[in-house]
């Protein structure tokens, strides 16, 4: 341990389970010295362990539906107030698919399911920063930090409507990461991590074949739920202070091949 994150105060969206993303990220910034709060929607607190990851972390849990503002709002004065001032890191691990959920085909989308799906998955992001901004709870050279997938950018059929959702993710972050960069020095980033088997992550379909390609596309494999929260780490610190408005690759290198050797044998 190295004390990374010594005196500085997060919010941390998302912590379902032990499997999550969120989950490994608290566990590790609770051991590099940081304090947090954790926070998730209600209904998902019910059907996750987030207690236990509160006991573990000496973390207050404070349910808000990230969609709803005045929720949002509840929770960034709660958290200064547990914590003792303003914030230095932020989490955003959220993410969901009605459509997916259904079995919905992406040439088939229900509309209702679709704009449910988008204002979880992304325009939740920016309601979380607009209140942060608004509320001016970020302490200078804090640092947001939102989830997001390579589907964002190349075709992966069975993502559905998540890759439109993560699309617009990073583009919040981009647009926003801008005016909270320029007037508050705050970084805005997301990392594009490597097909995780997370709750979420697992409910797409054909999951457990994609993930096996993508380990025998990456040079290094895929990168794990622990590797992801080690990363997140060091855009949480003083190490990264200058970097924002990126949108960071941490899939083994995956992201920049074109055929690996190992898939090549499969098809000789």
């Amino acid at each position: 341990m190295y004390n990374l994150l010594k005196g500085k105060r997060g919010i941390i969206f998302g912590a379902l389970d032990e499997h999550s993303i969120a989950w490994k990220t608290a566990e590790r910034v609770h051991e590099e010295g940081g304090v947090f709060v954790l926070t998730n929607a209600p209904a998902s607190i019910r059907l996750g362990n987030i207690e236990a990851l509160a006991q573990k972390t000496n973390a207050k849990i404070i349910p808000a539906d990230a969609t709803s503002v005045a929720d949002l709002e509840n929770l960034v004065e709660q958290a200064m107030e547990i914590l003792g001032g303003k914030i230095d890191f932020v989490l955003h691990s959220i993410g969901m698919s009605v459509n997916v959920r259904k079995g919905n085909h992406y040439t088939n989308q229900n509309y209702d399911y679709t704009e449910k799906g988008w204002n979880v998955s992304a325009v939740s992001f920016h309601k979380v920063m607009q209140v942060l901004y608004k509320k001016d709870a970020m302490n200078e050279w804090g640092s947001i930090v939102a989830l997001s997938y390579m589907a964002a950018q190349r075709v992966f059929p069975d993502y559905n409507d998540m890759a439109d959702n993560k699309a617009f993710l990073e583009s919040i972050a981009r647009s926003f990461g801008y005016f909270f960069g320029r007037d508050k020095k705050v970084r805005v980033n997301t990392i594009s991590q490597s097909p995780t088997e997370t709750r979420a992550g697992t409910g797409v379909k054909g999951f457990k074949g994609f993930i096996a390609f993508a380990d025998k596309m990456a040079p290094l494999g895929n990168a794990t739920a622990d590797d992801c929260a080690n990363y997140a780490l060091t855009l949480f610190s003083d190490l990264t202070k200058k970097v924002t408005l990126q949108n960071l690759f941490h899939d083994g290198g995956f992201s920049h091949m074109g055929v690996s050797e190992e898939i090549m044998e499969m098809f000789e």
